[in-house]
Order: C-alpha cells, then sequence, then structure tokens
C-alpha cells in the first residue's frame, strides 16, 4: 500500500512539472461551422399548391412501399434487403468500424500480462557474482504478471474511443443510406413494369381498332365508297401496332430481368413475375408539418455526415492530448530465482510498482502536423455535412416540384383525353356515313393514342415522384 501511494505521488507531480514543458501546439484551429438547418428558408417552397397533405406525423413508414399494396412489390423489396451485397458491405463496413472502438476502448482499461523466462547461462567470473556463480552455468527463471493502467489525464484515449464510436455509427447511418436506395430502385423499376404493361395494352387496343377500320375500309371499297389507296393505308397501320406491342414485350422483359438482378437473383426468377397490380390512388403524398429541422434526424446520409463531424471533433479532442505527458502505472509481482529448487519458495518473490512518464518535447512537427490534419479532417467533415443539408432540402422540394406539376398536367392531359376519344368517335362515325376521309379518322386516331400514352406515363410519374419524395424524407430511418 506505501508503494503505491508513493506511486501515486510521484505520478502526479511528474505530471504537474512536465505538463508545462509540453510541446507548443502552434495550430489555427478549425474555420468551418455547422449550418443551422433553420436558417436555410424553404417555407415558400415547401407550402402551398401541392399535391402533398401537411401533418406533423406524415413522416414516411419503415416499409413505405406497402402502401402501394402489391404483395409481388413487398416480397421483391423484402428479397432485395435480404440477399444485397451491397448491404452485406455496408454491414461488414460497420462491423470493422465496431471493432476498431472496441480496441480503442480496451486502453482505457488495466492491462494484464502473465510472462514465463527461463535461460541457461553462464555467468563471468569478473563481475558482480560471487562464488559459486561466478564461472559456472546455472538457470535463470522468471514468472510474472505485469500490469499497467494509462491515467488518460488528458482525456486522449477516451477521444481516441469516441471518434471511432463515431465513425462505427456514421457507417450505421450509412448502411441504412443503401438500404433506403436499394429498396427505392426495386420500387421505380416496378412501376417502369407497370407503365409498360399499360402502354402495351394501349398498343394492342391500337390494333384493335386499326383492324376494325380496316374492316371498314374493306366494306367501303366492295360498296365503291373507297378506292384500294385507303385499303393500303388502314393496312399498313397493323404491322406498326404489332411493331410497338413488340416493343414493349422487350422492356417488359429487361425490367424483368433488372427486378431479378435487383433482388440477387438470377434472370429466370424474373420470368415468373406477374403483371404489377397496383393500388389506386396510391400515388397521393403527405408532407411533414417541419421538414428543414426534423431532415436532419429523419434522412441517413444527413445523420452520417452528422456523426462524421462529431468524430472529427473526437479526433481533434486525441490529437490535442498528445502534447500533453502521457502517464502509465506499471506493477508486476512473481517469482525469480537461479537454479530450479528454490523457484517456488516465498523467499524468491518479487513485486514492484511506479510511474512511467513520457512527454514529447522536439518532434519536428509531427504533433503539429498530426493536428493540422485533424483540423482539415474537421472542417472537410462540416462542409459535406452543410453541403448533405442543402442537397436534401432541395431533394424535398424538387421531387414537391415534380408532383405539383405533374398533378396540373394530369388535369390538362384528362381534358385532352376526353376531346381526343370524342373528336375520334365523331370522325369515324363520319367515315361509316361516307361524310370523312379516311385521313381524318387516322389523324383522331393519333391523338386518341398520344393522349392515352401520356396519361399512363403521367400516372407512372406521378407514383414516382411520390415514391422520391419518401426518399428524400428519409424513407423511415429514425421511425
Amino acid at each position: 500500500m506505501d508503494l503505491l501511494r508513493a506511486a501515486l505521488r510521484a505520478t502526479a507531480l511528474s505530471a504537474v512539472l512536465l505538463s508545462a514543458g509540453c510541446a507548443s501546439m502552434g495550430e489555427p484551429g478549425t474555420r468551418a461551422v455547422p449550418t443551422d438547418a433553420s436558417t436555410l428558408a424553404a417555407s415558400q417552397s415547401l407550402g402551398g399548391g401541392s399535391s402533398a397533405a401537411i401533418s406533423p406525423a406524415a413522416w414516411p413508414a419503415r416499409d413505405w412501399w406497402a402502401a402501394l399494396g402489391d404483395a409481388q412489390l413487398d416480397r421483391l423489396v423484402e428479397e432485395a434487403l435480404a440477399g444485397s451485397p451491397n448491404l452485406r458491405i455496408a454491414k461488414a463496413r460497420f462491423d470493422q468500424a465496431m471493432a476498431s472502438a472496441t480496441s480503442l476502448d480496451a486502453a482505457r482499461s488495466v492491462q494484464a500480462t502473465a510472462s514465463l523466462d527461463t535461460s541457461r547461462q553462464r555467468y563471468s567470473e569478473n563481475f558482480i557474482y560471487p562464488p559459486p556463480f561466478a564461472g559456472s552455468w546455472r538457470w535463470q527463471n522468471q514468472m510474472l504478471l505485469n500490469f499497467s493502467y494509462d491515467l488518460d489525464f488528458w482525456g486522449r484515449n477516451r477521444a481516441a474511443y469516441e471518434a471511432a464510436l463515431g465513425q462505427a455509427r456514421a457507417a450505421e447511418a450509412e448502411g441504412q443510406a443503401t438500404r433506403l436506395s436499394l429498396a427505392s430502385a426495386v420500387v421505380r423499376a416496378y412501376l417502369q413494369l407497370a407503365l409498360a404493361y399499360e402502354q402495351r395494352d394501349i398498343a394492342a387496343q391500337t390494333l384493335a381498332q386499326r383492324e376494325k377500320l380496316l374492316e371498314l375500309s374493306r366494306a367501303r371499297l366492295a360498296a365503291g365508297l373507297d378506292s384500294r389507296v385507303e385499303v393500303k393505308q388502314s393496312e399498313s397501320g397493323i404491322p406498326a401496332a404489332r411493331e410497338e406491342m413488340l416493343r414493349y414485350d422487350e422492356q417488359i422483359a429487361i425490367t424483368r430481368n433488372q427486378l431479378a438482378a435487383l433482388s440477387g437473383k438470377g434472370p429466370d426468377a424474373g420470368l415468373a413475375l406477374e403483371r404489377p397490380v397496383l393500388r389506386a390512388g396510391s400515388a397521393g403524398a403527405v408532407l411533414p408539418s417541419a421538414v428543414p429541422a426534423d431532415l436532419l434526424g429523419r434522412r441517413p446520409d444527413v445523420v452520417a455526415q452528422r456523426w462524421r463531424v462529431e468524430a472529427s471533433a473526437r479526433d481533434i479532442a486525441a490529437a490535442k492530448a498528445q502534447f500533453y505527458p502521457n502517464v502509465n502505472l506499471t506493477a508486476f509481482v512473481g517469482l525469480q530465482s537461479l537454479g530450479f529448487s528454490k523457484w517456488l519458495d516465498g523467499g524468491s518473490g518479487i513485486a514492484g510498482a511506479g510511474p512511467a512518464v513520457r512527454l514529447p518535447l522536439f518532434d519536428g512537427g509531427r504533433l503539429r502536423g498530426n493536428l493540422a490534419g485533424r483540423n482539415a479532417d474537421f472542417d472537410l467533415a462540416v462542409e459535406q455535412y452543410n453541403q448533405t443539408i442543402v442537397d436534401a432540402l432541395r431533394d424535398v422540394v424538387d421531387q414537391l416540384t415534380l408532383l405539383r406539376s405533374i398533378e396540373a398536367r394530369r388535369r390538362e392531359s384528362g381534358a385532352a383525353l376526353g376531346h381526343a376519344e370524342e373528336s375520334y368517335a365523331l370522325a369515324l362515325e363520319r367515315y361509316r356515313g361516307g361524310l370523312s376521309s379516311q385521313l381524318q379518322v387516322l389523324a383522331a386516331e393519333s391523338q386518341v393514342l398520344a393522349q392515352r400514352s401520356l396519361a399512363a406515363e403521367l400516372r407512372s410519374r406521378a407514383l414516382d415522384a411520390s415514391v422520391g419524395l419518401i426518399r428524400s424524407l428519409g424513407g423511415g430511418y429514425g421511425s
């Protein structure tokens, strides 16, 4: 106990004396300042004129894709999240970061080692060893328990551990960002598959209309009301409609392959996919009422960058602590003897304890260079965080802008489609009665087809923009 008290007194005295002579930091400090999200003006861009309703608790659910009401889509997303190599890579990076943090945390605890040394040695006849040891060969044996503890007066070990833990948390958030990107990719590919089926239906309707027009043209030719020119015009439209159907068949096949790959499976898995059945009215979006501030904890990429900033700040603290004395307490206890006969006797016991103090004085600027590097890392992390916040808010507003534009375009497209269908029906009726030419019918038909295709595309884009809004709001992260 007296030995321990003496060691502690010596340690405290050494720390006080040596701290006055530690190396100068001579560093300019950090320059970057994290952006306060509340200072980013967005109220006008986020409010009013949108199809997105406003609700304080409208953040997406973690399984947000389930709102589309398609069991096949639910299965595809679950399979993708379970079998994605990218997600396994992200998990491995998190495990790697946690292992590093655990290793650094060990430096904050008492370290203990056991050692056993035995050697045969000839002792000099002209040194300190008296007869009968002088000039003889003897076994020298030592068995020790060694203890050490870094007092960490300046918090270097604690800061290093907290920095590593921050990097692990950032890696975890980045894994969630990868998860969100993968789920969004699957859902958006599925929407493209649904659109391809719908466009194929329009092409099939077109083919059926043109076959009926061909029958009408042949009947009019037989009645002497048309020439073979009109018949040939009708016949030429049928292969074009079939080619359009084949083009969408191609798109369906390619999108199936894409979905199979996203699910971590081979192309054959895509062959089993059935036509999507999406819930009607699932394109609606709901916008939270406090986006800029709350977005900081809802988007995994923003959270990851925030943890990077925290980790960089702790790295600076660890780098500064290296300028101060490093104080360790060491102790040992064991047995030591010459020969084996009395090695385990009580008289062979040895013990000791004391402080070990290390102080950097002249290091050629190594510590200052390291600190300057950590300051630069902090500035980089802060500016990346600031840019991520700006990009995140822009992403939300972009998706809202798309929703507003698509909503307005769908209203106009619906009206245009109604007029085009009425015009086509009238042109066809007049053609049957011999009051108009086939060219008028074909022109009216082209307008109908273009408007039907546009309506299908806008429905799909509305769904896609809703998915984009959900992704930009964090996709259920932090829920």
